[in-house]
């Protein structure tokens, strides 16, 4: 097996980023600082980040409801600074992106326009393993168009069977575009292509997607796209998400495309003239309904700005090696992760009797910090920003070490 030695040397010959974050200190072991493996559930903050929110806590001291339109990033406006860094981190038109409320509420207000059941065609597909708080989503859809959830909410094993089978009643196709269970990386362009040929609009929850495998959603004709911040974006708990609607809708909005509108869905140009009808623009902000939080969108724009600054795609080619070294590492009877590297990110899953024993025993006696999905999976995300060979070396050790208890 490859030593600590051999570690370190990686290390030294392709160091990421690490020197930009804040790493936990360990709360076992005989390490300093954590192996922290858990960026596919909260990513590390930014050093950087601090100083953003205090920017705006600063302007809102010295200039009160002046900071709307005055100073260095003008409250206003805000958001839209965000909006070209969002369009290439996940291979969008700017006017196809906005950043905007948390993940669950943008695939509401996008099944809003998206999800349109007429006739026979009602079904929405989704995979098997759908994330709960998706699934809790569609199921309401569901219900709120006066349909039986049951019946209407079609869980798939393998996904061109089931259109093959469903197609000519599949209304709506929504997947993760990256499994949270096994981290294995879905063929969202074909996918796409597959939906739309039957006819249904084909939607993704990018959640563990955005941030940790390139994107293409413009060329790949996705319909719509909603992802979270807080995971590979680092922009803190609860962080401000993201969403993509094609430029095919957007161009249709004035037509009549169904929305829910609110302050921030109409022309910005008009907005203060205190009409009481919205004129919308055609781009992604159509679908925006509150003002911004300025506060929590500070973040944010820290993180898109590094991203922006190194690029997905050496971020993606030092994924790949950090999670082929960690996967040569670890048992390979454990790995349920897809070895093909087009077929993963960069979480690593590994099956065992416990999860949650070994995610504490991981935490406490070794000082590495992964997490679990009840029952039986361990996910360790070695994220390309922040995580080094010698956390992957820690975590194998480790994993080692407590698996030959079980």
């Amino acid at each position: 097996m490859r030593g600590q030695d051999d570690a370190l040397r990686r290390d030294r010959d392709d160091p990421g980023h690490r020197e930009l974050f804040h790493i936990p200190p360990a709360e076992g072991g005989r390490y300093p600082v954590a192996a922290y493996l858990a960026g596919n559930s909260l990513g590390l903050q930014p050093k950087a980040t601090r100083a953003g929110v205090l920017a705006e806590l600063d302007a809102w001291a010295t200039r009160g409801v002046a900071g709307h339109l005055d100073g260095e990033h003008p409250w206003l406006p805000y958001h839209e600074e965000l909006r070209e860094p969002a369009a290439r981190l996940v291979g969008a038109l700017p006017t196809e992106t906005v950043v905007m409320n948390s993940l669950t509420v943008n695939l509401h207000l996008l099944m809003v326009s998206f999800y349109r059941p007429r006739g026979d065609r009602t079904r929405i597909v989704v995979e098997e393993g759908l994330f709960p708080s998706d699934s809790y989503a569609v199921r309401s859809q569901a219900r709120f168009h006066g349909l039986d959830p049951d019946e209407t909410v079609i869980r798939s094993v393998d996904i061109r069977e089931t259109l093959a089978a469903y197609g000519d009643r599949t209304a709506l196709v929504l997947l993760g575009g990256v499994d949270y269970r096994t981290g294995e990386l879905r063929d969202i362009p074909g996918i796409t292509a597959l939906g739309q040929e039957a006819g249904a609009v084909v939607g993704w929850d990018l959640a563990h997607a955005a941030g940790n495998v390139p994107l293409r959603l413009h060329d790949w004709g996705v319909d719509f796209a909603a992802w979270c911040s807080y995971k590979y974006l680092n922009s803190g708990p609860g962080a401000v998400a993201g969403a993509f609607v094609h430029k095919r809708h957007t161009s249709s909005v004035t037509g009549g495309l169904p929305r829910f509108e609110g302050w921030w869905s109409t022309d910005p140009a008009t907005r203060f003239r205190m009409e009481p009808v919205a004129r919308p623009p055609a781009t992604a902000d159509a679908w925006q309904v509150s003002n911004p939080p300025i506060l929590a969108m500070a973040p944010v724009r820290t993180s898109l700005s590094i991203f922006d600054t190194i690029g997905m795609e050496a971020l993606r080619e030092r994924s790949l090696r950090l999670t082929g070294y960690l996967m040569d590492l670890l048992d390979p009877r454990l790995v349920v992760t897809p070895r093909e590297p087009g077929r993963r990110g960069c979480q690593v899953s590994v099956r065992v009797p416990d999860a949650a024993g070994l995610t504490k025993a991981l935490r406490y006696n070794h000082g590495v910090v992964a997490d679990e999905r009840e029952p039986d999976i361990v996910r360790l995300a070695p994220v390309p920003l922040y995580s080094t060979y010698h956390d992957c070396w820690r975590a194998a050790e480790a994993v080692r070490a407590e698996v030959d208890q079980l």
